[in-house]
């Protein structure tokens, strides 16, 4: 009778004390319940509760869970027809408004995003939709999180992953973004053709202005070098003809010198002055601007000595100006 009584009693105590022995698991929380009131809150590791008074009411996650909103309809501002889809991050703050306020927590927060979705999405247009993407994630996010913090929920972030126009209107934002390509080609080729126009046109009248430039230039140079010619060529006949009359005057000085003891240096006179004449009768014919002489070949005797008559008159030589001449 003992060995029953001790084996009951063990049983007994084993039952009572594994009944009042918790582990709560790291990353949640338990809630313990006093004859169905809550009494306290639980954190991760063991614990011991009163047996047949205290009981774990709920044990639930405290870590960062996902919650993934279904497409749904959704009416923009411009009365457009689009679906919508979002994923939603949050965790629990506080267990026990989050057990006991709400009957089903996942459901409730499904259906106030669907409402703020529906209710954001309406207040935009179609094309603002797509623009103002990050915008509606910031709106939905302060909106939810005001609206679970009375269930101890804290929303920590808010993404809309898809937004899809029905297809009648894809079809027509295709064709809107196919005309608006072609236009943007067309001005793009229509730019590009005025400026290879003006590249050409200022090309040409580059051109032009460097060839007149270059022409310029080179009559400059034509005229100058004309004009360094001329005056080279008449410093050339200044020379020659300084030097031809040096060279008259160093004759004339020997022929004064001759004719001072030699009686034939009369008729050498003579040949310098018939030979000086004939000189300058070709000088004359040679000129482009002086007058042609005709001259009968018969009477050329004649001439000579008519030259002759004259040079036959004696000369003095003080007659003859000396002054300037170098010998």
């Amino acid at each position: 009778m003992d060995l029953w009584s001790f084996v009951i009693g063990a049983g007994v105590f084993f039952g009572v004390g594994s009944s009042s022995f918790k582990i709560v698991n790291q990353g949640e929380e338990a809630l313990v319940a006093s004859f169905g009131k809550y009494k306290r809150k639980l954190p991760a590791g063991p614990h011991f509760i009163l047996p047949f008074i205290d009981t774990v009411s709920y044990k639930g996650s405290i870590k960062e869970q996902v919650l993934d909103i279904p497409p749904q309809q959704c009416i923009t501002r411009d009365n457009v027809s689009i679906t919508a889809d979002a994923v939603v991050y949050w965790r629990v703050v506080d267990m026990e408004k989050a057990f006991y306020r709400v009957e089903n927590l996942r459901q409730a927060m499904a259906n106030i995003v669907l409402t703020q979705i529906r209710a954001e999405l309406g207040s935009l247009e179609l094309d603002e939709t797509f623009t103002a993407r990050n915008k509606i994630n910031e709106v939905l996010l302060r909106d939810l999180d005001d609206a679970t913090d009375p269930w101890g929920v804290k929303v920590t972030r808010v993404e809309l992953r898809d937004i899809l126009p029905a297809k009648a209107v894809q079809e027509a934002m295709e064709m809107q973004m196919t005309a608006e390509r072609r236009k943007r080609a067309a001005i793009l080729n229509s730019e590009g053709e005025r400026e290879a126009a003006i590249n050409q046109a200022k090309g040409l009248a580059e051109s032009q202005l460097l060839n007149a430039e270059a022409s310029q230039k080179s009559a400059i140079l034509e005229a100058e070098g004309q004009k360094q010619s001329r005056i080279l060529r008449a410093e050339a006949e200044r020379q020659e003809q300084v030097l031809k009359a040096q060279g008259t005057s160093q004759a004339m000085q020997v022929l004064l010198q001759s004719m001072k003891g030699n009686p034939q240096s009369q008729e050498a006179l003579q040949f310098l002055l018939a030979q000086s004449y004939i000189s300058m009768a070709t000088t004359v014919g040679s000129s482009g601007s002086s007058k042609v002489m005709f001259m009968d070949p018969r009477s050329l005797p004649s001439t000579l000595e008519g030259l002759k008559s004259i040079v036959d008159t004696p000369v003095d030589s003080s007659d003859l100006p000396t002054k300037g001449w170098n010998t």
